[in-house]
C-alpha cells in the first residue's frame, strides 16, 4: 500500500505552500542520492518524497488526491517518472525547488557538484558549440520567388593552430592533476562532503601542459565567416531556416552547433500579405465604375488584366487566383484580392458641371441625393 503524501512530507493536511516547500527542501537534501551513493532505500525515499511533493504542490492534482487518494492517480503510480504517468523525473522536481538544472552558482550546484544533480559528471572534454541566431531580412517579392542571399556573422571555429585542443603544437593534453581526471573534487560543505566540479579542469578531467599560443588554450578563435543561404519561395516573417554546423565551434574539438537564420519580410508599398494571399487596393475613375472596362493591374509577377464590370460600387473586392504567394510546403499557390476605391473628382471644368448637372437630372439625383434603399431604412427618423 502506497504510503500516505502528507505523512511522507511530514506535514498536516492543512500545511501551506510554504510549509510543503520548505518540508520538501529538508526531505530532499536528507535522501538525494548524490547524499546517499549506493543506498537504494534513499534513492526510493527520494522518488516517493519528490512524487508527494509534485502531487500537493499543485492545487488541482492536491484537490483531487484529497478527495480520492491514491486512486486519483493510478494510471502513473508507483515510480514517479512512468511514461505516461501523471509525475516527472523526481531530479527535474528537485532541480525546480532548489534552482538548479545546469546553472551555475545555483544551490543545486552548491551541494551536488552542478548541472544535472549529480547524474552527469560532465568529464568528456569534448562539447558541442552553440547555436547562433541570425535575422535577415527580404523583400516581398524574393519571398514570393525564393532568393539566395550571402550573409557574413562573427563566430568562434577551432583553433587551425592547435586543431582545436588548445595545446601548442609538440605538447599535449594530460590528466587534470586536480581531480585526478575525474573532473569533480569533494569538498566539506558542514556535516557532509559533497562533489563539485573541478575548478581547474571545469569537468573535462583533462589539461593542456602548454597553452596554444593563438587560441590561449581555448581551442577556438573569433573569425569572420560568409556563407550563402538558400530563402526557398513561401517564406513569411517568422520563418527559420538551419544552416547544419555553422554555429560556433564546440569546444575541446567537439562538433559545432547550428545557425538558424531567422527570415523578416519587409512592407511592401503595394502590397499586404496575409498568409499566401495577397491584398492591394486601386483607386479608379467614378466613369469607369459606371460605364465598365478593363484596366491593368500589378502584381509581384508582372501586369495582369482585371475587367470592371459596369455599376462597380466602391469597396468591390476582386479575385486573382493564382497570383498570391506559393505554399512554402508547395503544390499550391495563394491568390491576389484587389480592392477597388472610386475616385470623386475634386476639381471640374465649367463644361463638365454642366455635364454632370445634366446627368444628374437625367436620373432624378437632383429630387433624391441619397440613395433610394437608404432612404427607405432612415424614413423614420425624418417622421
Amino acid at each position: 500500500m502506497k504510503e500516505d503524501y502528507y505523512e511522507l512530507l511530514g506535514v498536516s493536511r492543512q500545511a501551506t505552500q510554504d510549509e510543503l516547500k520548505k518540508a520538501y527542501r529538508k526531505m530532499a537534501v536528507k535522501f538525494h542520492p548524490d547524499k546517499n551513493p549506493g543506498n537504494k532505500e534513499a534513492e526510493e525515499k527520494f522518488k516517493k518524497v519528490s512524487e508527494a511533493y509534485e502531487v500537493l504542490k499543485d492545487d488541482q492534482k492536491r484537490a483531487a488526491y484529497d478527495r480520492y487518494g491514491h486512486a486519483a492517480f493510478s494510471g502513473g503510480a508507483g515510480g514517479g517518472a512512468s511514461a505516461g504517468g501523471p509525475f516527472h523525473d523526481p531530479f527535474d522536481i528537485f532541480s525546480e525547488v532548489f534552482g538548479g538544472g545546469g546553472g551555475g552558482g545555483s544551490i543545486f550546484e552548491e551541494f551536488f557538484g552542478g548541472g544535472g544533480g549529480g547524474r552527469s559528471s560532465g568529464r568528456s572534454g569534448a562539447e558541442r558549440g552553440s547555436d547562433l541566431r541570425y535575422d535577415l531580412e527580404i523583400q516581398l517579392e524574393d519571398a514570393a520567388k525564393g532568393t539566395e542571399k550571402e550573409i557574413s556573422f562573427r563566430k568562434p571555429v577551432q583553433c587551425t593552430r592547435c586543431k582545436g585542443n588548445g595545446a601548442e603544437p609538440g605538447t599535449g593534453v594530460v590528466v587534470c592533476p586536480t581531480c585526478a581526471g575525474h573532473g569533480q573534487v569533494t569538498v566539506s560543505k558542514g556535516f557532509f562532503s559533497v562533489r563539485q566540479t573541478c575548478s581547474t579542469c571545469h569537468g573535462s578531467g583533462k589539461k593542456v601542459e602548454k597553452a596554444c599560443s593563438t587560441c590561449g588554450g581555448e581551442g577556438r578563435v573569433n573569425e569572420t565567416t560568409k556563407i550563402k543561404v538558400k530563402v526557398p519561395a513561401g517564406v513569411d516573417t517568422g520563418s527559420k531556416l538551419r544552416s547544419a554546423n555553422n554555429g560556433e565551434a564546440g569546444a575541446g574539438g567537439g562538433p559545432s552547433g547550428d545557425l538558424y537564420i531567422v527570415i523578416h519580410v519587409a512592407d511592401h508599398e503595394i502590397f499586404e500579405r496575409q498568409e499566401e494571399n495577397l491584398f492591394c487596393q486601386i483607386p479608379i475613375k467614378f466613369t469607369l465604375a459606371s460605364l465598365g472596362g478593363t484596366i491593368e493591374v500589378p502584381t509581384l509577377t508582372g501586369k495582369a488584366s482585371l475587367k470592371i464590370p459596369a455599376g462597380t460600387q466602391s469597396g468591390t473586392t476582386f479575385r486573382l487566383k493564382g497570383k498570391g504567394i506559393p505554399s512554402l510546403r508547395g503544390g499550391y499557390y495563394g491568390d491576389q484580392m484587389i480592392r477597388v476605391e472610386i475616385e470623386v473628382p475634386t476639381s471640374l471644368s465649367s463644361d463638365q458641371r454642366q455635364k454632370l448637372e445634366e446627368f444628374a437630372l437625367a436620373c432624378g439625383d437632383a429630387d433624391e441625393p441619397v440613395g433610394k434603399t437608404f432612404f427607405d431604412k432612415a424614413k423614420k427618423f425624418f417622421d
